[in-house]
C-alpha cells in the first residue's frame, strides 16, 4: 500500500512540474504548438521512474489536464490523437528505465512517439495550413519536428551538460530502495 501512494505521488507531482514548466513558453508558434522548459522530460519521469504502465497512466492524465487547460477540439479522433495518444506516448519512456542511458534514451523514445501521433492529426486535421507548395504531410512532418525536435535537442543537451540525467539515476535508486 505505502508503494502505491509514493507511486502515486511521485507521479503526480511529475504531471504537476510537467504542467507548470509547460505554461513557460520558450518560443510559442501561431498556430499551435511551443517549444516549453523541458515539460516533455518531467512527463517521461514516471515510466522512467515506475515503468511502462505508470508512465502511460501518467502521459494520459498529463494529456487530459493539457485539454482541460488549453483545449483545442476539431473532432473526438483530433483529440484522441493530439491528447490521448500524442501525451500517453510519454510512458514509453518505461520501457528504458533498466538500460545503459535509459533516461535519455527513453525521453528520445517518447519525443519520437509524440512526434508520431501529432504528425497524424497534423496531417488529417491541419493541413490546411500548409505552407505554399507544400503537401499536407511534409507539412505536418516539418512543422511538429521544429518545435518536438527542437525542445528535444535543447533538453538532451541540459541533460548531457549538467549531468542531471545521473541525478534522475539517483532519485530512481532512491525510489527504489525505498519501501
Amino acid at each position: 500500500m505505502q508503494k502505491n501512494v509514493k507511486t502515486l505521488a511521485y507521479c503526480a507531482l511529475c504531471i504537476a512540474l510537467a504542467t507548470v514548466t509547460s505554461m513557460i513558453k520558450v518560443f510559442e508558434f501561431p498556430t499551435g504548438g511551443a517549444i516549453t522548459l523541458c515539460s516533455m522530460l518531467f512527463a517521461t519521469l514516471p515510466g522512467f521512474l515506475f515503468g511502462p504502465v505508470a508512465g502511460l497512466v501518467s502521459g494520459v492524465t498529463y494529456g487530459l489536464l493539457q485539454f482541460i487547460l488549453e483545449p483545442y477540439v476539431l473532432s473526438p479522433v483530433q483529440v484522441f490523437l493530439d491528447y490521448i495518444l500524442a501525451f500517453g506516448a510519454f510512458g514509453v519512456s518505461g520501457f528504458f528505465c533498466s538500460k545503459k542511458n535509459g533516461m535519455i534514451i527513453g525521453y528520445l523514445a517518447a519525443c519520437g512517439l509524440r512526434w508520431f501521433f501529432t504528425f497524424l492529426s497534423g496531417w488529417v486535421f491541419f493541413g490546411e495550413y500548409a505552407w505554399s507548395g507544400w503537401n499536407p504531410a511534409a507539412y505536418s512532418a516539418v512543422y511538429n519536428l521544429i518545435y518536438i525536435g527542437a525542445e528535444a535537442l535543447i533538453t538532451v543537451a541540459l541533460l548531457k551538460a549538467t549531468s542531471m540525467s545521473h541525478a534522475f539515476d539517483r532519485v530512481k535508486a532512491s525510489v527504489a530502495t525505498q519501501g
